[in-house]
């Protein structure tokens, strides 16, 4: 573990115990070696130049796009759309699927523990297409069970919205099982694996995602850089969400059209070192291999939960199956504000999320369903 930290500049240069991965990583030196490596070798906008330094960047560019597919086992490289970030890729598919496809009384189904980029751009789709928004509530032991998707995932359902791993309580959710149950309804399944894909293989031909997003920065990529990926059968109905540069085909006067996937939903100068940066990241991790990741942080996480469990003041938010729950810990500190708790924590050099006060109605649910104190 500590030859990994030594690839880690910023915990060379601090002394610092940083446990908010899940909020952004910080990024080894191999990654910000390849960003500095492509500012000083290749620097030039890619798709737009037939220059020979522009066709390096195109080269790089187009060959994260290959290498994604494949880390992520996707049919088509087509099939992967770069976005600034999971939000931006969230909301491409609920204005470019959702409001198009949805109409009043259809169903969207949502996980009570979604992030806000995957609940509240779903919230917006409901109120524009009069469509009704339903949640999946969780057990007593932080997870959804079998009968409640069952439950909520119905005939009139058109799209289900599900994080694969909770960022809040690091849950693992079943996706592949109610992917199959929301395709034996005829819906769509969008799965937000920004907190699953940093510490576990995906495979989204195996899953039978239709949608699946995440952000770089969550796993040792630069801050910016996002994918979306999208079965090819529907990005290519789908219109763009985005108009601007390398989108489109040819423009006339009146009327434009489109370039083909995935150009079309990649308007603009694109964030290319982030790009090149998120490459490398995929290298790291493959390098390291998810075998190796998952045993360190077993061992992290079981040693946290052990002598976490033996302070009587404080709370632990964890499903009791350990082969169910990521490396996020929750907890509260008996008569504490979290705040308090992040900033005496960091006046010894730990670095821990805290939550704001409770205020937003999902948050309000939480607190209802499991006593959660702000």
């Amino acid at each position: 573990m500590n030859e990994i930290k030594k690839d880690f500049p910023i915990l060379q240069n601090k002394n610092i115990t940083y446990l908010d991965s899940g909020a952004t990583t910080q990024k080894p030196v191999q990654v910000i070696k390849a960003i500095e490596e492509f500012y000083e070798k290749q620097n030039a906008n890619p798709h737009r130049g037939a220059y020979s330094l522009s066709m390096e960047a195109t080269e790089s560019y187009e060959n994260t796009r290959d290498k994604i597919a494949k880390f992520i086992n996707a049919k088509r490289r087509e099939e992967i759309i770069f976005s600034k970030n999971a939000t931006e890729s969230l909301n491409l598919i609920a204005y470019s699927y959702g409001l198009e496809n949805l109409k009043k009384d259809d169903e969207i189904v949502l996980s009570i523990m979604e992030h806000h980029s995957n609940l509240v751009t779903w919230q917006k789709v409901a109120k524009v297409t009069k469509s009704n928004l339903n949640y999946m509530y969780l057990n007593e032991e932080f997870e959804l069970s079998d009968e409640e998707i069952e439950n909520k995932i119905t005939e009139k359902t058109k799209i289900v919205g599900i994080t694969h791993i909770s960022n809040v309580l690091g849950t693992i959710n079943h996706v592949k099982k109610m992917i199959e149950v929301a395709h034996k309804k005829g819906a769509i399944v969008v799965v937000d694996a920004s907190q699953s894909i940093p510490h576990m293989k995906i495979d989204v031909q195996d899953l039978d995602a239709d949608f699946l997003v995440f952000s770089g920065h969550k796993m040792l990529a630069p801050l910016g850089i996002g994918v979306l990926y999208g079965k090819y059968e529907l990005l290519n109905k789908m219109n763009p969400f985005l108009m601007g540069g390398d989108m489109i085909e040819y423009v006339y006067e009146k009327e434009t059209t489109f370039a083909p996937l995935p150009n079309k939903f990649e308007a603009g100068t694109q964030n290319v070192e982030g790009v090149i940066g998120l490459g490398s990241a995929i290298d790291y991790i493959e390098n390291l291999g998810y075998h190796k990741i998952q045993e360190m942080e077993k061992e992290v996480v079981s040693y946290a939960r052990q002598e976490l469990a033996k302070l009587d003041y404080v709370t632990l938010y964890l499903t009791p199956n350990e082969n169910n729950h990521s490396g996020v810990i929750s907890f509260n500190i008996n008569g504490v504000h979290p705040h308090d708790v992040a900033s005496i924590l960091d006046s010894e050099g730990v670095c821990v999320r805290s939550r704001k006060p409770l205020c937003s109605a999902v948050d309000e649910i939480f607190r209802c369903r499991f006593d959660v104190s702000c």
